[in-house]
């Protein structure tokens, strides 16, 4: 006997024997077994006790097998033994524990009660169905599980039993272990006996065999895995949470993902309802006050119809103190109310419509999780149940605040998008051109759609009236998205109407505007190293007088030019290096463009969605600019329907589409001036008469004042030759001396003593705008004169 086993140790036959092959322990069982003192034998070869050849030691922990052993009287018995080997420990060498049983050769009694134990008294739930199905045993463990006694249940079937689908199902399953006689394991969830709740179950069926080996039925174990079933279906729910929830950057769209995952899994009706921020000015608070107004973003019932709603997604109510809403927010942490405590009802006082639905409904349970986020408050997550009939458990209180607060970080991320979004696209619509401006060159319609599914970008067109009646027409692409996109969208936009105001040529303006890029980059770039800004651009200037167009491109999708009676086709332009870059040169083609030519300058949003490559969608592009039938508005309308997916592109998209027209030869007027100032006189008189013959009387005295100025500036400071050009719309006259020199005027003021230095100031004055720009031979100083009373009032 020993402590650790308080019984009579002698019914184990036991020997130690160490790794040189002596025995060091022999207990009294082995002396009654073999008849030899421990005296005699401990210290001794244990091969003396063999009557044959020692067996060959396994490699190991274990052996088993018969032995002939030598009994002290002489006798042989064979001996069925069990060797252990136990490695070193507590200071002592490994050795081999090798035993045999003494006792329990021989079947128990009849009446043995030890017998009986094994099915009655076993404490797993057990039960034998015999060949047909019928209960033959139950242990009392089983009886407990049914609810039912033994003796009341023997002889029926087991869907007779459980009553239940789930019972019906578990029958197939014996029936299947009775036909190949194969054991199986069988997982369920179903209410047993007279309990409230649902229990998970794993059922172990083995068939029962006679001594011939034919099965004879079949044996039920049951094992009651509740807690680990639901701690799974507890992790299955938080993981799936952590994919369904947050897919897009959308307030509602997560908030109803929030929803979906809930119902049915921990309710049968929720419902989400959230601050509005611009109530709160423009942020969530950390805490609220109770009555607090919320605005219901989703919900969703076990039913279609959702007939427990009382508020329709959008709607918003004012949730006073003592409401599930109000109370939980103002606590700050989940409440959790149920019928039989009376909560519901003290919640739903206050709310007429909404105890009428718990009451037809049999709302019995109720649990309001606040949505809190960085430590904002954004909103309240209701649970209610009226399907199931248990009540929420700390458990399902848990999982619900962890699936909240997953939520919840999706939420704020969602909602500081948009507002990030929203910020970005209104600085975006207001850096771009409100109208675009009616010209003498040219019709345009546009039209810019932000992207659907990422931040605002740097997308910008503009059309830019020149001088001589000229128009710049560009369209742009910032690398990025978001504000920081809009705000150098909105930099290099100034830039390019900057650098269109002093008439560089297309190609020079690009090299200008790389520049500024490239500093822009090394501004937003950290300590030692630059930023990754860049952009591109497509600028073209048309001549409706010569009806020619220069047009030069920063690594942007080339123009579509549909000629009159023609089809689209790209117009071929040196691809030149995105801005940024910095140092690499860009290049300008001219080409003619008869009146009526469609120009269709566009971004690579238009043409890269992701659904799409870019061959094809500019193939799209082309049959829809083909389809055009003399509205730039319509066409603009039909080629957005055709290119972009119906959720909207990926990236930002630009169109600009402009119609040139072609100024009459009848409207120009030009003359070559002789290199004699004395000749200013007579020049004037031919403007007179032009002007006469044009109808424009009226505007003589000051337009022959202008060009005597600008004629006798020409003469005094330019270079020969000197040309004066008029040109006239409806609108405007425009006056052009142009000559070789490179020298640009500029405008001063004469004091009272000088001779000259008045000329260009009294043009200014004169003029509604004039200015200078440098042509390949030279420079060209035009003044503009409006024709109407309107816009009469001359101006710097």
């Amino acid at each position: 006997m020993s402590r650790v086993y308080p019984f009579d140790d002698a019914a184990t036959a036991r020997a130690v024997i160490d790794d040189a092959g002596t025995v060091v322990e022999w207990n009294e069982g082995a002396r009654r077994l073999l008849g030899h003192p421990a005296g005699a034998v401990v210290g001794r070869p244990a091969a003396l006790l063999l009557a044959g050849d020692p067996p060959a030691l396994p490699t190991g922990c274990r052996w088993a097998g018969t032995l002939g052993l030598r009994h002290r009287d002489g006798r042989t018995l064979p001996v069925w033994l069990l060797a252990h080997r136990r490695p070193p420990h507590d200071g002592h060498a490994g050795d081999w524990l090798v035993v045999t049983p003494l006792t329990g050769a021989e079947p128990p009694a009849a009446d043995d009660p030890l017998a009986e134990a094994v099915l009655v008294q076993s404490p797993c739930a057990l039960a034998v169905y015999d060949d047909r199905l019928r209960l033959r045993r139950m242990n009392d463990a089983m009886a407990d599980v049914v609810g039912l006694p033994e003796d009341r249940v023997r002889g029926l079937r087991l869907a007779e039993i459980g009553g239940r689908a789930q019972s019906e199902e578990l029958e197939q399953a014996l029936l299947q272990v009775l036909v190949d006689g194969r054991a199986q394991d069988v997982q369920t969830v179903t209410r047993t006996g007279g309990e409230d709740s649902s229990h998970a179950w794993l059922a172990r069926l083995a068939p029962v065999r006679d001594g011939d080996g034919r099965v004879r039925g079949v044996c039920l174990t049951a094992h009651d895995i509740t807690d680990n079933y639901r701690a799974r279906q507890r992790l299955q729910l938080v993981n799936e949470a952590s994919v369904r929830i947050g897919s897009t950057l959308d307030v509602i769209r997560t908030a109803q993902e929030l929803a979906d995952v809930c119902v049915p899994a921990l309710a049968d009706f929720v419902t989400i309802d959230l601050l509005d921020p611009q109530e709160q000015g423009g942020e969530p608070p950390a805490r609220v006050t109770a009555p607090v107004t919320l605005r219901r973003t989703a919900h969703r019932s076990v039913h279609p119809q959702v007939p427990e709603a009382v508020l329709s997604p959008g709607q918003a109510e004012a949730y006073p103190a003592g409401s599930a809403q109000a109370d939980a927010l103002t606590a700050g942490h989940t409440i959790v109310a149920s019928a039989a405590g009376g909560d519901i009802a003290e919640w739903l006082t206050w709310h007429t419509a909404r105890a009428r639905r718990a009451r037809e409904l049999g709302m019995h349970a109720s649990m309001s999780v606040p949505i809190q986020a960085r430590g904002l408050t954004l909103g309240v997550a209701v649970l209610t149940r009226h399907r199931r009939p248990d009540g929420f458990t700390a458990d399902d209180v848990l999982l619900a605040e962890e699936i909240t607060a997953r939520a919840a970080v999706c939420v704020d991320n969602a909602r500081r998008y948009s507002r990030e979004r929203e910020t970005a696209l209104a600085l975006q619509r207001s850096l771009l051109p409100r109208t675009l401006p009616r010209t003498a060159a040219l019709d345009a319609s546009s039209r810019y759609l932000p992207a659907a599914r990422a931040g605002v970008g740097g997308d910008w067109f503009d059309v830019i009236p020149l001088s001589g009646m000229r128009v710049a027409m560009v369209v742009g692409d910032v690398v990025g998205h978001g504000v920081g996109a809009s705000a150098t969208m909105g930099r290099l936009r100034t830039a390019v109407r900057t650098l269109a105001d002093i008439d560089l040529a297309p190609d020079e303006l690009l090299t200008h505007l790389d520049d500024l890029v490239v500093r822009l980059s090394a501004e937003s770039g950290g300590e030692g190293s630059p930023g990754e800004l860049g952009a591109t651009c497509l600028y073209a200037v048309y001549d409706p007088v010569s009806r020619r167009c220069t047009a030069a491109r920063a690594g942007h999708p080339p123009p579509v030019v549909i000629r009159p009676g023609g089809t689209p086709q790209a117009l071929e332009l040196p691809a030149g290096p995105p801005l940024g870059l910095g140092g690499l040169p860009f290049e300008s083609t001219e080409v003619e463009l008869p009146e009526g030519t469609v120009l269709a300058l566009y971004t690579d949003g238009l043409v890269s969605a992701v659904e799409r490559d870019p061959e094809p969608s500019r193939d799209l592009l082309f049959a829809a600019l083909g389809a055009y039938t003399g509205s730039l508005d319509e066409t603009c309308d039909r080629v957005l329907h055709r290119l972009l997916p119906p959720g909207g592109s990926t990236d930002d998209v630009a169109l600009l589409l402009a119609r040139t027209r072609g100024l009459p030869a009848a409207q120009v007027a030009t003359w070559h001036v002789p290199a004699d100032p004395a000749l200013v006189a007579r020049i004037r008189k031919q403007v007179g008469e032009r002007l006469d013959a044009w109808g424009l009387s009226e505007a003589s005295f000051t337009a022959e004042l202008v060009v005597s100025e600008l004629v006798t500036n020409a003469l005094r400071y330019g270079a020969h030759p000197v040309r004066l050009r008029l040109i006239h719309d409806a609108a405007t006259l425009i006056c052009e001396v142009s000559d070789t020199s490179h020298t640009a005027p500029h405008l001063r003021r004469a004091k009272i003593f000088d001779e000259g230095g008045r000329g260009l100031l009294l043009v200014a004055q004169l003029t509604r705008r004039w200015g200078s720009r440098h042509t390949p031979e030279g420079k060209t100083i035009w003044a503009e004169l409006p024709l109407h009373e309107e816009d009469s009032e001359p101006g710097l």
